[in-house]
């Protein structure tokens, strides 16, 4: 079993990653079993050289590529996001809609791999900041998309960067969810993702489904994770809310949120135990709701 190691460590972990970097082909200095600057800097090297997190940091993803093995689990914090936690990151929301909305949220996190602790926050500081009720919700007419004396969502109409055709598209596929997913090709693309093919575009409704919308939620984070994790590893947390939302919206809200979840959430023990790569989804997620031809 490799140990996640990190600047400042020693013994035999550390000599076995200097080894591994050296026959990786970045050299980390003397192979004497302490993780100085030379070590961080070749290992920083690799992870930019292999499209990992460059956070200078020996976890399970790093080993795997080093080892040459295959996917390998990211360190799970999803067992210890219990009510209390979440009650305390959303300290004005009701309990009930979190106790309903928690379970489905963290299953799509789990099928997407967004199970470590940046990404957990950054899902749940998401909800935070879009809709503090932790409900799936509706997009609501504002000087954003809709015109003085237009229509609701006129704005959107022709926004052809996001797929729309004209009127009604502004107003059928503005935003909903717990991450406000906006416009038709949007809507399209992240439904077949998730294993909904055409549905999602033909009953853009659907999106405010909470086992659809903890999906699209997780699609919608994962397509960005790179991005993210950097951001939130230099403790940009602006940067990784605009990776979202493309401005400072609920900013405050997200901030509090992913600070208190980062007080509170420790790294568990890392056991290499492989994992699935996300896959389209095998089952039907709407349960409830009919589908339109």
């Amino acid at each position: 079993m490799s140990q996640v190691v990190r600047r400042g460590a020693r013994g035999s972990a550390v000599e076995r990653l200097q080894q591994a970097l050296r026959q990786a082909g970045f050299n980390p200095g003397a192979i004497d079993g302490r993780f100085g600057p030379a070590t961080e800097a070749a290992l920083v090297a690799f992870q930019h050289a292999h499209g990992l997190l460059a956070d200078g940091i020996a976890g399970p993803l790093t080993w795997a590529r080093l080892d040459g093995a295959g996917p390998a689990a990211p360190l799970d914090v999803t067992g210890q996001v219990t009510l209390d936690l979440v009650a305390d990151m959303f300290p004005y929301t009701r309990l009930d809609p979190i106790v309903r909305h928690l379970p489905p949220v963290l299953e799509a996190l789990r099928q997407f791999q967004l199970v470590d602790k940046p990404m957990v926050l950054m899902a749940l500081g998401t909800i935070r900041a879009e809709t503090e009720t932790f409900e799936p919700v509706d997009e609501l007419p504002s000087r954003y998309n809709t015109s003085p004396d237009g229509h609701p969502f006129d704005l959107y109409d022709n926004r052809i960067d996001l797929g729309n055709r004209g009127r009604p598209d502004g107003a059928r596929f503005k935003g909903r969810g717990f991450v406000q997913l906006t416009g038709r090709d949007n809507y399209g693309r992240i439904g077949r993702q998730i294993g909904l093919a055409d549905r999602l575009e033909r009953q853009p409704e659907l999106a405010n489904e909470p086992k659809i919308a903890a999906l699209v939620l997780a699609c919608f984070l994962a397509a960005r994770r790179q991005s993210i994790k950097q951001a939130l590893l230099e403790d940009d947390l602006a940067r990784a809310r605009r990776l979202v939302n493309g401005g400072r919206h609920g900013l405050e809200r997200f901030t509090e949120a992913y600070r208190i979840g980062e007080r509170r959430l420790e790294d568990p023990v890392w056991s290499p135990l492989p994992i699935a790569v996300a896959a389209p989804l095998d089952y039907d997620p709407v349960q409830t709701v009919p589908v339109v031809a």
